[in-house]
């Protein structure tokens, strides 16, 4: 049961849609009533709850069934928020740090992964993901990460490149001065850290990851939304 301040939806609406779907849910199914006041919202939480539990014979989570504020809540990944008159959508921050630690794991450096298999998995990963959030409010957020998320591919190419000789010769190809590249490839900075370096944003681009088949969420996002 959720709480916000402005529409309201009464107990014996929510009974005609119980009524309506026949009392066939599949799986456990999560809903949110909105009501006007706290205490409209109490007052329809005590007449569902028995109604749910004694005419349709489904169980109610008590944990979970809260009356709080909109802006407080977390439903199916998201959360939401007030635009003037509006109401919108925007991913719950622990959605964000979810996701984050499955690219963490998908860029692991010591997973044994090949190019090929971990541009699937992460290509894979990020459309569904984008589509299935694709209703909020994420552009801001998405280069935050996107930032994050080159520096973490960065990262796992560097220590591809092991041997000096490695690295100075992908750095000349990539068009870094010859002094330049020796200078770095002989670094023995940690991997992390290398990967924000200035020389690695200069030859590791994101024309060039994007060229070598990664995709980002930002401009997948886009995409989906047919937005710039």
């Amino acid at each position: 049961m959720r709480l916000d301040n402005r529409s309201r939806v009464k107990g014996d609406f929510y009974a005609r849609i119980c009524e309506r779907l026949r009392g066939k849910f599949p799986g456990s199914t999560r809903l949110v009533i909105l009501c006007k006041s706290e205490r409209s919202a109490k007052r329809t939480l005590t007449n569902v709850i028995p109604y749910i539990e004694e005419k349709l014979f489904l169980k109610v989570n008590r944990e979970k069934t809260v009356v709080a504020y909109i802006s407080k809540i977390k439903f199916l990944g998201y959360s939401f928020y007030r635009y003037g008159k509006e109401g919108r959508l925007r991913i719950h921050p622990k959605s964000i740090a979810k996701m984050k630690e499955r690219i963490k794991t998908l860029t692991s450096r010591s997973n044994g992964w090949g190019d090929a298999r971990r541009k699937e998995a992460l290509n894979q990963y990020i459309t569904g993901w984008v589509n299935y959030f694709k209703l909020a409010e994420m552009k801001s957020i998405l280069l935050q990460v996107d930032d994050w998320y080159r520096r973490r591919l960065r990262m796992v190419i560097w220590k591809q490149w092991k041997r000096i000789r490695t690295r100075f010769r992908n750095l000349q190809k990539l068009g870094i001065e010859k002094y330049k590249a020796m200078e770095f490839a002989f670094t023995r900075k940690g991997y992390w850290r290398t990967a924000n370096s200035p020389i690695l944003n200069r030859s590791i681009t994101s024309n060039r990851l994007k060229q070598s088949g990664y995709i980002f969420l930002t401009d997948y996002f886009r995409k989906v939304n047919g937005v710039n």
